[in-house]
């Protein structure tokens, strides 16, 4: 039996998608022209966009302009209540505002609009009220669905909240694929943490030089179970006279191996011709993918040159301590 808590919870959940459903349907008729206006107005702004809002649509348009900042639309978040004690000079000729305000009466509000209109600026607005003061004074008013709040009392900002927020990200993802942005983009915004991690190139985390382990087709398997032992990578790739990767022996590869005659059983005898590598260029992500997505996983890889030399080996562990995962 649903607990009453667990009860109320679905129905703020069911009351949230309700109203996603009807954003998603406004988007598809009335909003439309407007959307697109907002797009063409923003892309080709001389400035910022600029994003001001106060209380819980305040915190939406911090949100959405961190979301614009990181794929490739220069913003800012102007504190409404700031903007009249001097924040004002943060708004610039060829900024483009985006007022967020579900009423369309947020008083604080009032000083950004004729600081604005007197710069002459594109304005946008993002209001549940086709009525409202701030409604009527911008040039693309985006009059989001009168939806109600998934609090019981109607009271807290909670469905609003999330159109508000569900249309700042639509409006950012569609900038992001007008403008081309990609993730070489994305990788130069982020450079640090996990989102960092997984766009950077394997050459960041490989091993190269003396720290490869590595060996000739005609290494006897004596020297190849030394090689691994002090390479530590649980494999040695194998090459060719011209130096290109032509094999590789894994500890799964070397155990039925160990009956053999140590010295006169070579690594031709016993490698893999076909092991799975990867360029330097390929990012971490994807590799990382690669490695653990198998019907038997591979903890290490060896990354190539053009000509199938190796650059370097990467094991899974340095993928992991990036934080992929």
């Amino acid at each position: 039996m649903t607990s009453p808590s667990l009860a109320t919870a679905y129905h703020a959940l069911l009351m949230e998608r309700q109203g996603l459903e009807q954003l998603e349907a406004a988007l598809q008729g009335p909003m439309q022209v407007g959307f697109e206006a907002a797009l063409e107005a923003i892309l080709t702004m001389k400035g910022r966009l600029v994003l001001t809002g106060m209380g819980k649509s305040g915190h939406i348009g911090r949100k959405i302009n961190a979301t614009l900042a990181s794929t490739g639309t220069p913003s800012l978040f102007l504190h409404a209540a700031e903007a009249a004690h001097g924040d004002l000079g943060m708004v610039e000729r060829g900024d483009v505002i985006l007022y967020l305000s579900n009423s369309g009466e947020t008083d604080e509000l009032a000083p950004i609009l004729l600081h604005a209109t007197r710069l002459g600026l594109v304005q946008i607005a993002l209001t549940s009220n086709p009525d409202s003061t701030l409604a009527r004074a911008v040039q693309i008013p985006l009059i989001l669905p009168q939806v109600p709040e998934a609090c019981p009392m109607g009271l807290a900002p909670t469905t609003s909240c999330l159109l508000q927020l569900a249309l700042g990200d639509a409006l950012a993802i569609a900038l992001l694929g007008r403008r081309g942005f990609n993730q070489d983009d994305f990788h130069q915004l982020h450079p640090a943490g996990t989102l960092g991690a997984r766009l950077r190139p394997v050459s960041d985390f490989m091993h190269s030089g003396d720290e490869m382990p590595l060996g000739q087709e005609t290494m006897p398997l004596r020297s190849i179970i030394l090689e691994m032992t002090r390479k530590r990578f649980g494999c040695i790739g194998i090459l060719d006279e011209a130096g290109r990767l032509s094999g590789f022996i894994s500890d799964g590869d070397l155990r039925p191996a160990l009956e053999r005659d140590l010295d006169a059983t070579y690594a031709a005898d016993i490698m893999n011709r076909s092991p799975l590598t990867t360029t330097a260029h390929a990012r971490a992500q994807e590799v990382q993918h690669l490695m653990s997505h198998r019907p038997t996983p591979v903890s290490s890889l060896f990354v190539l040159d053009e000509e199938r030399r190796p650059l370097g080996i990467l094991h899974i562990h340095d993928l992991l301590r990036a934080g992929l995962s």
